[in-house]
């Protein structure tokens, strides 16, 4: 049996893979991305990688965490600015409050109830981060990671890493690979794959952080954002699915019209209750294995910039920035202010362990993982 899930490739140029462990204060150029930040992170060392098409259009990456670092598009006057929220400097990335910012996410991304569940009949228990509950892989989540980084050609970049039988608590050793590539048709994509020697559980997803306006420009209340999903998997208080899948129809989830993402986001609601905001787990409507679906269409208020979310997962994880607490320094200089990003995260579903009504993300000796999503970009006409 072959998973199918998803996350996004980028046409990437290997820009420099030298390190210098003293060279921590070194910078990613903010503005012209020309320059390469390195540094060192225990025995593996550390660099960014700067990729673009011939569009110019142009993003910046690091092995620590595989992350995306910048994306610069261009918007509807046509010039150029940086759509995701990131650092200059990877130590930066080590001390943030915020730890996911622009990460691969792994081995699980999202909420596992309790960090325990059962497979193959015998308990699992994983490392708790999150009140109650694992989060993104718990305090061994791949955002913490040092990838290996691969350049395969001009526009495309391989992170690969081996997570061990049992980091984490989870049991066997999984063989990642993750590819980012953005083609001429101004697409960012993310391929996923990934092999077990033991009965696993593998959601596989990307964390960028993103404000179409131009990183550390403000509010993203005002982006119109489109989601295909007719229904949504509710939390409790601490964001466990309650294992029901609820209509959006007549809810302030409702984002099967254009709708801005404030105009209803201070609704009396015990979910946005719950989740102080979006954070919440949407059930897409017609995602087939092996093709893409349209998941989502989010529009910059101010830039005019377009993004469209495709991809073979059946959950799009749809955060509006509720945590965010001015306690981090972007690359422009500006604070990681309330609600001045939001992620729209490709997935299986959240605590699809413990909920066997939901897709599975059980992977098996033998069987390989493999999901793909992609962003892509344009202007308003």
């Amino acid at each position: 049996m072959k998973l199918q899930f998803i996350a996004g490739l980028l046409p990437v140029v290997l820009v420099a893979a030298a390190c210098n462990s003293s060279s921590t204060k070194s910078t990613v150029d903010s503005v012209k991305t020309d320059s390469v930040a390195k540094t060192d992170t225990s025995t593996k060392k550390t660099a960014f990688y700067v990729i673009k098409n011939k569009n110019n259009v142009k993003a910046v990456f690091t092995n620590y965490g595989g992350r995306i670092v910048s994306l610069f598009v261009p918007d509807k006057k046509g010039n150029t600015i940086d759509v995701v929220t990131g650092f200059k400097t990877v130590d930066e990335y080590r001390k943030s409050t915020e730890p996911y910012f622009g990460a691969t996410i792994g081995r699980y991304g999202n909420r596992i109830a309790k960090g325990k569940f059962t497979l193959d009949g015998k308990p699992v228990t994983l490392t708790i981060n999150n009140g109650p509950n694992t989060l993104h892989g718990g305090k061994a989540g791949f955002q913490n990671v040092v990838f290996d980084a691969k350049q395969l050609d001009d526009h495309t970049i391989q992170f690969s890493y081996l997570a061990k039988d049992m980091e984490g608590g989870f049991p066997g050793n999984l063989n990642v690979k993750v590819t980012y590539s953005i083609n001429d048709q101004d697409e960012l994509h993310m391929d996923y794959e990934a092999t077990t020697d033991k009965t696993t559980v593998c959601n596989l997803t990307n964390h960028a952080f993103f404000n179409l306006n131009g990183e550390g420009s403000g509010t993203i209340l005002n982006h119109l954002v489109q989601i295909m999903a007719e229904k949504y998997t509710p939390v409790d208080s601490t964001l466990i699915p309650t294992g029901k899948l609820e209509p959006v129809a007549g809810t302030p989830f409702d984002f099967t019209k254009p709708t801005t993402i404030g105009a209803r986001i201070n609704t009396v609601n015990e979910q946005l209750k719950n989740g102080k905001g979006y954070d919440h787990n949407f059930v897409l409507s017609g995602t087939q294995a092996g093709k893409f679906s349209h998941a989502a269409t989010v529009v910059g208020d101010k830039s005019g910039i377009v993004m469209d979310v495709f991809t073979q997962e059946p959950g799009l994880q749809f955060y509006s920035g509720n945590f965010m607490l001015s306690k981090n320094t972007f690359k422009g200089g500006k604070k990681d202010d309330f609600r001045t990003a939001f992620a729209m995260e490709t997935q299986h579903f959240p605590d699809s362990p413990n909920e066997p009504s939901f897709p599975t993300t059980t992977l098996k000796p033998g069987e390989t993982y493999k999901t793909s999503s992609y962003y892509k970009f344009s202007v308003v006409k």
